[in-house]
């Protein structure tokens, strides 16, 4: 490696530096306010390298990571969604007595390995990625240690992400055995050699599949997130819905299509039961619930059965409208966990329906804010969410897997239920029974939910500018 490779990875050098930084200011003064200060200052300077690395773009830095534009646009996306949860995450830790400042520590250290993932060419750097943003997402979800319900969702992911792990690694061996090889790139050339007939090689897949399936929550994957989501602090199941998920998917594009596993028909049939799977069961299990963290973890397995769709659909158009869901997707998410964030006290996390029972006569810009989002996710017109269903339901269309865009739009008719059922509670009549009044929130907190707002409407009006950046950092 030379300066120019270290100027490529200015961003995962920074996203390193930043935790060790933090770490150090705790050492010298434990202060919530400095250690925040300290984390956005960092993400910050990772966040801007990225244009000092971006005339370097299209690199190979050793045999692990490329670094190119498809890689730093999502270091961007990844980046801006951390910065915004760090900021959600002061006011929430705020109004609780614990020591706060060590979750900015584990909250940058995971961001540095969703980095290391989207980077991947290799399977040596996906899984060490994967194991540090894992290692670190145990710590984060049970971070409210002295209540029972963290410590009980930190310890179910604990377990069952040791076991993906597992598969994963055995599936890498069973590649590598049969294959020779661990890039990514140089994987095709076995599947042009005859690889997807090899049995071994096949199962390889299959065990990988299973991982990967593990960190998006897919079904038969899925049983972990409702728990978790529910369990984990707010802004921790903010970072794991966006963050978590969106680093693992955009890997899967890198890996799906750059090792040419999409031209398996094995595995493409594995993906379109799974894409069917998750599309009905996470869609029909979120109308079931009361909890809102719950429905929100249901429908973000739904979510991921959308983008399977995409997924199974041709290379370059399929690229483009994930990209894009994962955009609006990022969006959403950190909005409507935002909220969930900001109502939520030292002694009750705002999770259930009627919490928000008639919120929009106590507090009408959460109740305006909240219905954005929640329509966003619904796919309504007039939001980014619609515009990324849009295209999902276009790349499916242009590929003519019918079955999945018919189910994708009935189970998308399904999700509108639930969401409307927490939009409905919003807007009751103000002498409806409803909770208490929650703490205030911060200008800070509010004015991300803002920008998140602004940012949902601007996209799903007017989207040709995101579009345009989207079709100029994809991958050839």
């Amino acid at each position: 490696m030379n300066g120019t490779d270290a100027v490529a990875l200015l961003p995962l050098i920074l996203l390193a530096g930043t935790p060790v930084l933090v770490m150090m200011g705790i050492a010298v003064r434990r202060s919530h306010g400095l250690t925040l200060g300290l984390t956005l200052a960092g993400l910050a300077a990772a966040f801007g390298s990225i244009w000092i690395a971006a005339p370097l773009a299209r690199r190979q830095v050793t045999i692990l990571l490329v670094i190119d534009n498809y890689a730093l646009f999502y270091f961007g996306l990844l980046i801006a969604a951390v910065f915004a949860i760090a900021i959600l995450s002061y006011d929430y830790l705020k109004k609780h007595d614990i020591h706060r400042e060590e979750l900015y520590i584990l909250l940058l250290i995971a961001t540095l390995g969703a980095a290391v993932l989207v980077a991947s060419s290799h399977f040596a750097s996906f899984f060490l990625g994967l194991e540090t943003l894992s290692v670190s997402l145990y710590a984060m979800v049970s971070y409210l240690r002295p209540a029972w319900r963290p410590l009980e969702a930190g310890i179910k992911y604990l377990v069952l992400a040791a076991a993906s792990a597992a598969f994963l690694l055995f599936g890498m061996a069973l590649i590598y055995a049969d294959g020779g090889t661990m890039e990514f790139g140089r994987m095709a050339q076995v599947f042009v050699a005859g690889g997807p007939t090899h049995a071994v090689f096949v199962a390889g897949l299959a065990l990988i599949v299973t991982g990967i399936g593990f960190k998006l929550a897919v079904v038969p994957f899925h049983l972990w997130t409702p728990d978790v989501y529910q369990g984990a602090p707010a802004p921790v199941t903010a970072f794991i819905a966006t963050v978590s998920k969106g680093a693992m998917f955009a890997l899967l594009l890198r890996y799906f299509y750059g090792s040419r596993v999409a031209t398996s028909r094995e595995i493409v049939l594995v993906f379109t039961v799974v894409a069917i799977a998750s599309m009905l069961a996470g869609n029909v299990l979120a109308l079931m619930q009361d909890n809102v963290k719950r429905i929100l973890a249901y429908s973000s397995i739904a979510h991921m059965g959308y983008l399977l769709v995409a997924l199974l659909a041709s290379r370059r158009f399929a690229i483009e409208a994930i990209t894009f869901y994962l955009v609006a997707y990022f969006i959403t998410t950190l909005g409507a966990f935002g909220l969930v964030s900001a109502l939520s006290s030292s002694t009750h996390e705002a999770d259930r329906i009627e919490d928000y029972r008639a919120l929009f006569w106590r507090r009408p810009a959460l109740a305006a804010v909240f219905t954005v989002m929640l329509l966003s996710l619904a796919g309504i017109p007039v939001t980014a969410g619609f515009i990324g269903k849009f295209y999902i339901v276009a790349a499916g269309a242009s590929s003519a897997i019918w079955a999945l865009v018919i189910i994708l739009v009935v189970s998308s008719v399904i999700g509108l239920f639930y969401y409307l059922r927490v939009v409905a509670a919003m807007y009751e009549h103000a002498d409806s029974p409803g909770p208490a009044e929650r703490p205030r929130i911060s200008a800070a907190a509010g004015a991300v939910l803002g920008v998140l707002s602004g940012l949902l409407l601007w996209f799903g009006i007017y989207p040709e500018p995101l579009l345009r950046i989207i079709r100029a950092v994809l991958p050839t």
